[in-house]
């Protein structure tokens, strides 16, 4: 392959690439200012319908609703949408799916054009959607992780409030004031949830089933026998709020003394893969006879053996704590 073919092809995939992170940051500066207009008081400015919603041209409202319609079929339990909500995605199923489309389009003519190798193109666009899959799991870890990190605090303020004579409500509302992102969102959330006539543990115990977290879903089930039998919720905040702070502390200790084997899941799984590549883009008609008869069913199972490997070690650094 030439230097002018790779810098075309360069140039083109970094086009395009700006073009998806221009477009997501479009959402995000609408989502942003849809947030500072609600938080306005009644009556207090006049707003642009248009200013607010995203407006597409008819082509792409025509592909994004097709899309969505696929989704929907495929996926009727709205797990995908589920994911995009966890890891506060502002993007609907169809348009996830068409920008993970145009990705693996993307990357699979990149990849075929550097390495002269169209298998390898079609493999790689087929992987990218579960990329994308696999970077909303880990967008979700991370916010599962800092919510875990910050409920101590939060269950601390919370109990002060109480102990300062403030109602349950008003001492979470207090702490989302006091709170930074992610918890005060997800309390936020509650508060809004409060407003429109549900109870407070009702809201509290859908936030905990849609973060998946155990120890908010133990301070949800302690609040509901404190209701029923009784007692000083501010001391039984703090008691619960010293309990998780422990558990915290032997997470993270546990997460160091695991992340060499993590690592190294991810180091022994990604070599053969890039020296594939580094050898198919220096010298293509090295691994030639690999792309062709029984040498594609030996670069099947050694996918196979690779993955097996790595999810292997991956189990068994996965320490529940």
């Amino acid at each position: 392959m030439s230097g002018t073919e790779l810098m075309a092809a360069l140039l083109v995939g970094a086009g395009l690439a700006f073009l998806g992170v221009g477009i997501l940051m479009r959402f995000r500066r609408r989502t942003e200012t849809l947030a500072d207009i609600l938080d306005l008081p009644y009556g207090e400015r006049d707003v642009d319908i248009e200013a607010v919603t995203e407006t597409h041209s008819a082509f792409v409202e025509d592909t994004i609703g097709l899309a969505g319609r696929m989704v929907e079929q495929v996926d009727t339990k709205g797990a995908l949408r589920t994911l995009l909500e966890r890891a506060r995605v502002p993007m609907r199923p169809g348009e996830f799916v068409l920008v993970a489309a145009c990705a693996a389009v993307v990357v699979g003519v990149f990849l075929a054009a550097i390495t002269e190798n169209w298998i390898i193109g079609v493999v790689a666009g087929l992987l990218v959607p579960v990329g994308a899959v696999g970077v909303l799991k880990v967008l979700i870890e991370r916010r599962r992780k800092a919510l875990e990190a910050q409920l101590p605090e939060a269950l601390s303020l919370i109990a002060s409030s109480l102990s300062a004579g403030h109602t349950f409500l008003r001492s979470i509302q207090m702490m989302c004031e006091e709170a930074e992102p992610p918890i005060s969102e997800e309390f936020a959330r509650v508060v809004a949830e409060t407003r429109l006539g549900d109870p407070v543990v009702d809201a509290l115990e859908r936030m905990a089933i849609r973060l998946e977290i155990t120890d908010l879903t133990w301070v949800v089930q302690a609040i509901r026998i404190q209701q029923t039998v009784g007692g000083k919720l501010a001391d039984l905040l703090h008691t619960l709020a010293d309990f998780i702070r422990a558990r915290e502390e032997i997470r993270r200790e546990v997460d160091v003394l695991t992340a060499e084997g993590r690592i190294s899941a991810w180091v022994l799984g990604a070599m053969p893969v890039g020296l594939l590549l580094v050898i198919q883009v220096s010298n293509p008609t090295y691994l030639e006879p690999m792309f062709r008869g029984w040498g594609l069913v030996v670069l099947g199972l050694c996918a196979v053996s690779i993955a097996a490997g790595v999810a292997t070690i991956l189990r068994m650094v996965k320490i529940e704590v």
